[in-house]
Parts: C-alpha cells; structure tokens; sequence
C-alpha cells in the first residue's frame, strides 16, 4: 500500500447497455477506448484516469454526478459537445442555477449531462 496515493484510479459506471454506452463515450466524448475485460466491462482512458463501463441490467441509481472532466474552456466544450447531440442540464434550485447550462460554484464554473445510460456527468472549469 506504499503506492497507493500515486496509483491510477478506475471510475466504475454502470450501464444497461454496453453498446450504446461505448458509442457515447467513443464518439461524443472523444474518449480513448481500451478495450474490454473478461468480466464484461470496457475501458476507455482519460487523462491518468480509466473509465469502465459494467454492464448492470438495472442501470445507475445514483442522483449525484458520476465523472467531471475538468476543460479549459467550458464555453466551448459545452459547444462542442452539443454540436455532437449531447443534452446538457438546466437547473433552478435556491443553491444552484444554471444560466445557458453554466452554473458559478465558488472557484469554478460547471454544466451538467447524462450519458446514455443516466449517469450524471459533468463538466468543470476553474476560474482561479
């Protein structure tokens, strides 16, 4: 366990369907497929970090985001993404609202998506 604090991580999401979520993660987030494992899931890179997709009959049950991926111009991946047929959330809560899917929190701006399979995925740019 020496290692530990400096080991790659692997976020684990689960999906209903494995196909459809490879086709999202492919080709609207540009992410670097891996390949698959021998216990069905499929990994895809990003940055230091691997994203597996499980195969998971029920889906996802978690209300709170997932994944952020940190981006230097939120402005523009949000454009980019939605040029791809991404749908970004809108929200109006007392505690958080979105203007043109952006939200200030603190020291960053952040827009929030769903994959295919209704994780809850977000975006994030630091302002400091």
């Amino acid at each position: 366990m020496d290692d530990f604090p400096s080991t790659e991580v692997t976020c684990i999401l689960p999906v209903k369907d494995l196909a459809r979520a490879r086709q999202f993660y492919d080709q609207l987030l540009d992410l670097q497929p891996v390949g698959g494992k021998p216990d069905g899931r499929f990994i895809f890179r990003c940055g230091g970090t691997e994203i597996a997709l499980f195969p998971k009959p029920e889906g996802t049950k978690a209300e709170h985001t997932a994944l952020s991926f940190r981006v230097d111009d939120l402005a523009a991946a949000i454009h980019r993404l939605k040029s791809r047929g991404v749908r970004f959330a809108d929200y109006d809560y007392p505690d958080l609202k979105t203007v043109n899917h952006v939200c200030v929190l603190g020291s960053e701006k952040a827009a929030w998506f769903e994959d295919t399979e209704g994780n809850i995925l977000c975006l994030h740019e630091d302002l400091a």
